[in-house]
Protein backbone atom coordinates (compact mmCIF):
# COMPACT_ATOMS: atom_id res chain seq x y z
CA UNK A 1 0.00 0.00 0.00
CA UNK A 2 2.82 2.36 0.90
CA UNK A 3 4.59 1.41 -2.30
CA UNK A 4 1.47 2.21 -4.38
CA UNK A 5 1.15 5.60 -2.65
CA UNK A 6 4.81 6.39 -3.29
CA UNK A 7 4.34 5.44 -6.94
CA UNK A 8 1.33 7.73 -7.33
CA UNK A 9 3.15 10.52 -5.47
CA UNK A 10 6.18 10.16 -7.75
CA UNK A 11 4.00 10.39 -10.87
CA UNK A 12 2.29 13.49 -9.47
CA UNK A 13 5.62 15.09 -8.71
CA UNK A 14 6.83 14.43 -12.25
CA UNK A 15 3.56 15.84 -13.66
CA UNK A 16 3.82 18.96 -11.48
CA UNK A 17 7.50 19.40 -12.43
CA UNK A 18 6.68 19.04 -16.12
CA UNK A 19 3.83 21.54 -15.80
CA UNK A 20 6.06 24.06 -14.01
CA UNK A 21 8.78 23.60 -16.63
CA UNK A 22 6.25 24.22 -19.41
CA UNK A 23 5.03 27.37 -17.67
CA UNK A 24 8.62 28.58 -17.29
CA UNK A 25 9.33 28.00 -21.00
CA UNK A 26 6.13 29.83 -22.04
CA UNK A 27 6.89 32.72 -19.68
CA UNK A 28 10.43 33.01 -21.02
CA UNK A 29 9.11 33.05 -24.60
CA UNK A 30 6.70 35.90 -23.88
CA UNK A 31 9.42 37.78 -21.99
CA UNK A 32 12.00 37.64 -24.78
CA UNK A 33 9.87 37.57 -27.92
CA UNK A 34 10.32 40.70 -30.06
CA UNK A 35 7.69 43.42 -29.86
CA UNK A 36 5.68 43.59 -33.10
CA UNK A 37 6.80 46.63 -35.15
CA UNK A 38 4.52 49.66 -34.98
CA UNK A 39 2.86 50.81 -38.20
CA UNK A 40 3.68 54.46 -39.01
CA UNK A 41 3.19 56.70 -42.03
CA UNK A 42 6.08 57.14 -44.44
CA UNK A 43 6.37 59.18 -47.65
CA UNK A 44 5.46 57.29 -50.82
CA UNK A 45 7.74 59.60 -52.84
CA UNK A 46 9.92 62.67 -52.31
CA UNK A 47 7.51 65.31 -50.98
CA UNK A 48 7.80 69.10 -51.19
CA UNK A 49 6.40 71.37 -48.47
CA UNK A 50 2.65 71.80 -48.77
CA UNK A 51 -0.70 70.16 -47.98
CA UNK A 52 -0.64 66.37 -47.62
CA UNK A 53 -2.90 64.10 -49.67
CA UNK A 54 -3.75 60.45 -48.88
CA UNK A 55 -1.60 59.25 -51.82
CA UNK A 56 1.48 61.01 -50.35
CA UNK A 57 1.81 58.57 -47.45
CA UNK A 58 1.38 54.89 -46.67
CA UNK A 59 1.60 52.85 -43.44
CA UNK A 60 4.76 50.80 -42.93
CA UNK A 61 5.85 48.63 -39.96
CA UNK A 62 8.84 50.17 -38.19
CA UNK A 63 10.71 48.58 -35.27
CA UNK A 64 11.84 51.83 -33.67
CA UNK A 65 9.50 54.64 -34.80
CA UNK A 66 10.57 58.20 -33.94
CA UNK A 67 8.70 60.14 -31.27
CA UNK A 68 5.59 61.84 -32.63
CA UNK A 69 5.29 59.55 -35.67
CA UNK A 70 1.82 59.71 -37.24
CA UNK A 71 0.05 56.37 -37.64
CA UNK A 72 -3.15 56.97 -39.63
CA UNK A 73 -3.83 58.56 -43.02
CA UNK A 74 -6.75 60.55 -41.61
CA UNK A 75 -4.44 62.15 -39.02
CA UNK A 76 -2.20 63.50 -41.80
CA UNK A 77 -4.50 64.27 -44.74
CA UNK A 78 -4.94 67.98 -45.37
CA UNK A 79 -2.27 69.02 -42.90
CA UNK A 80 0.65 71.19 -44.04
CA UNK A 81 4.17 69.83 -44.39
CA UNK A 82 6.70 72.53 -43.50
CA UNK A 83 9.83 71.03 -45.10
CA UNK A 84 10.70 68.45 -47.79
CA UNK A 85 10.54 64.71 -47.02
CA UNK A 86 12.43 61.89 -48.70
CA UNK A 87 10.67 58.77 -49.99
CA UNK A 88 10.34 56.24 -47.13
CA UNK A 89 10.92 58.84 -44.39
CA UNK A 90 8.51 58.61 -41.40
CA UNK A 91 6.18 61.57 -40.89
CA UNK A 92 6.32 63.13 -37.41
CA UNK A 93 4.24 65.88 -35.86
CA UNK A 94 7.31 68.16 -35.84
CA UNK A 95 7.12 68.33 -39.66
CA UNK A 96 3.60 69.82 -39.62
CA UNK A 97 2.83 73.53 -39.56
CA UNK A 98 0.35 73.08 -36.69
CA UNK A 99 3.18 71.60 -34.60
CA UNK A 100 5.82 74.22 -35.43
CA UNK A 101 7.10 75.60 -32.14
CA UNK A 102 7.32 79.38 -32.43
CA UNK A 103 9.39 81.21 -29.83
CA UNK A 104 7.31 83.06 -27.21
CA UNK A 105 5.83 86.28 -28.60
CA UNK A 106 6.26 85.24 -32.25
CA UNK A 107 3.56 84.61 -34.87
CA UNK A 108 3.50 82.81 -38.24
CA UNK A 109 3.17 85.43 -40.99
CA UNK A 110 2.50 84.66 -44.69
CA UNK A 111 4.38 87.05 -46.99
CA UNK A 112 4.41 87.26 -50.79
CA UNK A 113 7.83 88.11 -52.24
CA UNK A 114 7.88 89.74 -55.67
CA UNK A 115 10.73 87.69 -57.15
CA UNK A 116 9.97 83.93 -57.09
CA UNK A 117 13.55 83.14 -58.18
CA UNK A 118 14.85 84.75 -54.98
CA UNK A 119 12.50 82.58 -52.94
CA UNK A 120 13.88 79.46 -54.67
CA UNK A 121 17.26 80.22 -53.03
CA UNK A 122 15.81 79.71 -49.56
CA UNK A 123 14.91 76.70 -47.45
CA UNK A 124 12.93 76.43 -44.20
CA UNK A 125 15.16 77.72 -41.44
CA UNK A 126 16.78 80.45 -43.56
CA UNK A 127 17.23 83.83 -41.88
CA UNK A 128 16.27 86.82 -44.03
CA UNK A 129 15.52 90.53 -44.03
CA UNK A 130 12.39 91.71 -45.86
CA UNK A 131 12.59 94.98 -47.82
CA UNK A 132 9.72 97.06 -49.21
CA UNK A 133 9.91 99.38 -52.22
CA UNK A 134 6.94 101.68 -52.88
CA UNK A 135 8.26 103.74 -55.81
CA UNK A 136 11.33 103.58 -58.01
CA UNK A 137 12.35 107.05 -56.87
CA UNK A 138 12.48 105.98 -53.23
CA UNK A 139 15.05 103.52 -51.86
CA UNK A 140 13.80 100.24 -50.48
CA UNK A 141 13.34 100.16 -46.72
CA UNK A 142 13.88 97.20 -44.39
CA UNK A 143 10.64 96.36 -42.60
CA UNK A 144 11.50 93.02 -40.97
CA UNK A 145 15.01 91.96 -39.98
CA UNK A 146 16.46 88.59 -38.93
CA UNK A 147 13.21 86.68 -39.46
CA UNK A 148 13.16 82.91 -39.93
CA UNK A 149 11.50 81.11 -42.82
CA UNK A 150 9.08 78.51 -41.40
CA UNK A 151 7.98 77.03 -44.71
CA UNK A 152 7.73 77.75 -48.42
CA UNK A 153 4.34 76.63 -49.79
CA UNK A 154 4.50 75.08 -53.26
CA UNK A 155 3.32 77.29 -56.08
CA UNK A 156 -0.02 76.25 -57.57
CA UNK A 157 -1.17 76.31 -61.17
CA UNK A 158 -2.88 79.64 -60.50
CA UNK A 159 0.42 81.26 -59.51
CA UNK A 160 2.41 83.34 -61.97
CA UNK A 161 5.64 85.29 -61.84
CA UNK A 162 3.56 88.48 -61.60
CA UNK A 163 2.22 87.34 -58.24
CA UNK A 164 5.59 86.41 -56.75
CA UNK A 165 6.04 83.54 -54.31
CA UNK A 166 4.66 82.93 -50.85
CA UNK A 167 6.64 82.26 -47.67
CA UNK A 168 5.60 81.81 -44.05
CA UNK A 169 7.86 83.66 -41.61
CA UNK A 170 8.27 83.66 -37.85
CA UNK A 171 7.87 87.33 -36.88
CA UNK A 172 6.93 89.53 -33.97
CA UNK A 173 3.37 90.95 -34.03
CA UNK A 174 4.86 94.37 -34.86
CA UNK A 175 6.76 92.95 -37.82
CA UNK A 176 3.59 91.16 -38.97
CA UNK A 177 1.71 94.47 -38.94
CA UNK A 178 4.47 96.20 -40.91
CA UNK A 179 4.55 93.39 -43.46
CA UNK A 180 0.78 93.38 -43.91
CA UNK A 181 0.74 97.14 -44.50
CA UNK A 182 3.66 96.97 -46.94
CA UNK A 183 2.15 94.14 -48.99
CA UNK A 184 -0.90 96.27 -49.75
CA UNK A 185 1.05 98.82 -51.79
CA UNK A 186 4.73 97.87 -52.08
CA UNK A 187 6.87 95.25 -53.74
CA UNK A 188 8.65 93.02 -51.22
CA UNK A 189 12.13 91.63 -51.70
CA UNK A 190 14.60 89.83 -49.45
CA UNK A 191 18.21 89.63 -48.41
CA UNK A 192 19.55 86.31 -47.10
CA UNK A 193 21.96 85.94 -44.20
CA UNK A 194 24.17 82.95 -45.16
CA UNK A 195 25.92 82.90 -41.75
CA UNK A 196 22.76 82.53 -39.64
CA UNK A 197 22.22 79.19 -37.93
Amino acid sequence: MIQAWLSRYGRRRRLIAATLAAIAVISAYFAIRPTPPASVLVATRDLPPGPLAPADLHPTPLNHPPDGALRTITAATGRFLTSPMRKGEPLTDARLLTSYRLPPGMVATPVRISDPEAVSLMTPGSTIDVLAAWEESHPARSIAEDVTVITIPPRTGRSSDNHGALLVLATTPTQATELAAAQASARLSITIDPTAK
